[in-house]
């Protein structure tokens, strides 16, 4: 029997349709899924250069503790972000600054890093902040992973945007029973060690001005149980705490320090990075600096405008916090 030429061609196309069905099906069956994995360390951030050395630092360790996982970073302040973006144009100031990465000149907000990580093919990702108490900016952090943890699809679950996203603790903790916030304020304050011992050989008291936060209650709390366990953990040396914004104020530093009778202090930043607030705030020359006001009221400073993320031990609290959340999530870094 001799098929027409017309038919043929109809049996053809038909065939052809049928083997594209089933090689759809197939594929679709076959459909697997590939995590991802990816860390962004959520930065508060700052504009000035050499203090980038405190955010870089703890980069440099997430990187050596997992070689094998990308390492994304974000600022998490509006208007340090801006200031890199200005930046990033001029072309001058690139010129004159080789040394900074081409990641902080061009710096994104944690959600923009995590929409370029998943734009890329990554849906589990840890958040770690590198905040040093669970103050605002860490709540709002909060919020974001609870948002992308609840982004669905209409599809199958095994389509939606983020496999897991977790987040890590400050450096002074958070709550809940799993990580009790006591072992973290109890490790920074082995960690702060050095300090005592320079502040006692210059029989001196150690005061730490810490960001803080004017409109948010209790953030103020955790400062001075730190320096509460720090005199009872050295107490031949008289740590006090205070915050830029906020409680405890420079004026509750000094009621604490005259309570001891201390007249000699040494005076540090208790943040990630001693940068514009260190600069200004705290050690300039201008009547309202912490160093004016200590010595306008008969205090010795003496100034160690070194950020807490210079410190290794320090810096290694965030890897650590990092692998906390990894682990409690499921996540298997490498």
């Amino acid at each position: 029997m001799v098929i027409p030429m017309k038919l043929k061609s109809i049996f053809f196309a038909v065939a052809v349709l049928c083997l594209g069905f089933s090689l759809t099906s197939q594929a679709s069956g076959d459909y697997e899924v590939k995590h991802k994995n990816a860390i962004v360390l959520a930065m508060f951030g700052t504009t000035v250069e050499p203090a980038l050395q405190g955010l870089l630092n703890i980069r440099s360790k997430i990187i050596a503790k997992y070689p094998d996982t990308t390492v994304r970073v974000a600022f998490t302040s509006n208007i340090i972000r801006k200031k890199w973006q200005h930046r990033a144009e001029d072309m001058e100031y690139i010129k004159a600054h080789p040394e900074i990465p081409k990641d902080i000149l061009h710096v994104k907000t944690p959600l923009a890093t995590i929409a370029d990580l998943q734009d890329d093919g990554y849906d589990t990702i840890v958040i770690q902040p590198t905040h040093i108490s669970m103050g605002e900016e860490f709540l709002d952090l909060h919020t974001y992973v609870d948002a992308l943890m609840n982004m669905g699809t209409l599809k199958k679950a095994k389509y939606k945007p983020f496999h897991k996203v977790a987040l890590g603790r400050p450096a002074l903790g958070t709550y809940g029973k799993e990580h009790p916030y006591t072992e973290d304020i109890s490790t920074a304050a082995e960690i702060m060690a050095p300090d005592v011992q320079f502040a006692n050989k210059e029989k001196a008291g150690l005061v730490y001005m810490g960001h803080g936060n004017k409109f948010f209650p209790g953030n103020g709390g955790i400062y001075l149980e730190l320096a509460a366990k720090m005199r009872k953990t050295y107490p031949d040396v008289v740590t006090a705490i205070g915050n830029v914004e906020g409680y405890p104020a420079i004026e509750d530093v000094m009621e604490t320090l005259k309570l001891y009778g201390v007249k000699k202090v040494i005076l540090k930043p208790f943040m990630v990075v001693a940068g514009d607030h260190s600069m200004n705030d705290m050690a300039s020359a201008e009547d309202d600096s912490w160093k004016s006001i200590l010595e306008k009221n008969g205090f010795e400073v003496i100034v160690v405008a070194v950020g807490l993320g210079e410190n290794d031990k320090f810096a290694d609290i965030f890897v650590n916090h990092a692998a906390d959340a990894a682990k409690d999530a499921g996540i298997i870094l490498k």
